[in-house]
């Protein structure tokens, strides 16, 4: 990958604030989660000398050098998608995510992505994977629903604080294989890679810790129609903690057994509330993908919205 070198000088108006905020704000199209990064692996030199403290205060009169990676482009190719888009602004859209599409490139990925859709006419920011710029969150190639993109780099610098301090409230709906008696559950089993078949994900000791909790809305004679909040956002976390329990989600070709019944895995991202990034306005906003028409008939919309995360 190549690189290039930028160099600023310090002036009276930076005096003594942090070095990865002085960065953020001379390259305000990288990530500061990056700029830390680059920080710390010694790619930032003040005054000919690195410097590997985030924290450092810059002064009036220092020379700051930051070596950048640059993007690598060829992995995004934009090409035209029909996006289905709930909300956009200056500084975010959210996406109603139709099943089959990837959100961005990966390894064995060969279809256009979510990302190189939205690239065809935006600017995205830089992120730590140049592959997921102004990804914040992912769902599933399988799963549809409601997906939020930051369109600036403090858009997503602020996003991804909320996914990380577990403010941001997700309620999914899943239907799941057999009856489940109790009304409310929650399932708390660390998740990690399974050792067996690397693709799939699984509950062991020594996986990330993963917490879901969920409420039954109906029951069927074979199959149990759920609400799923989620504490934490691991890799397949549902599909996991569903098949642990011994419900796998209706549909799902890799954790169930059923896939050829339906058709499509039957795991809906429903609810998603968030506080507006903007400091201008950083007010709560609550956006919901309709229900599709595989899903059993429900009254959803007489389900209120929980008061905090991981809550119903």
């Amino acid at each position: 990958m190549n690189e290039n070198r930028r160099t600023f000088e310090v002036d009276e108006t930076a005096d003594g604030i942090r070095l990865d905020r002085f960065l953020s704000d001379v390259v305000p199209e990288r990530s500061r989660t990056e700029l830390k990064r680059l920080v710390i692996s010694a790619q930032v030199e003040i005054n000919g000398s690195a410097e590997i403290r985030p924290s450092h205060r810059v002064r009036p009169g220092d020379t700051v050098s930051i070596t950048l990676p640059e993007i690598d482009e060829a992995r995004l190719t934009p090409h035209a998608l029909p996006i289905p888009i709930l909300y956009e602004d200056d500084d975010l859209l959210v996406i109603d995510k139709p099943i089959g599409l990837v959100v961005h490139p990966g390894t064995g990925t060969t279809e256009t992505t979510l990302v190189e859709a939205l690239l065809v006419d935006r600017t995205l920011p830089a992120s730590d994977d140049p592959a997921r710029p102004g990804i914040v969150h992912r769902l599933d190639k399988e799963t549809s629903g409601v997906l939020v993109v930051a369109k600036t780099s403090h858009a997503l610098e602020t996003l991804q604080q909320q996914f990380a301090e577990r403010t941001v409230i997700k309620h999914y709906i899943a239907v799941v294989r057999g009856v489940i008696s109790e009304d409310e559950g929650l399932i708390d089993a660390p998740i990690g890679r399974d050792v067996r078949l690397r693709r799939r994900m699984s509950v062991q000791p020594s996986g990330r810790p993963a917490v879901t909790r969920f409420r039954v809305l109906d029951r069927a004679a074979d199959r149990t129609l759920l609400l799923v909040a989620l504490d934490t956002g691991r890799t397949h976390q549902i599909r996991v903690h569903m098949r642990y329990i011994g419900h796998p989600v209706c549909g799902d070709a890799i954790y169930g057994s059923d896939a050829k019944r339906e058709e499509r895995l039957l795991l809906h991202a429903w609810r998603l509330q968030i506080v507006h990034p903007s400091p201008a306005n950083p007010e709560p906003r609550r956006f919901e993908a309709a229900i599709p028409a595989a899903f059993p008939t429900y009254p959803y919309d007489e389900i209120p919205w929980p008061e905090a995360a991981g809550r119903f």
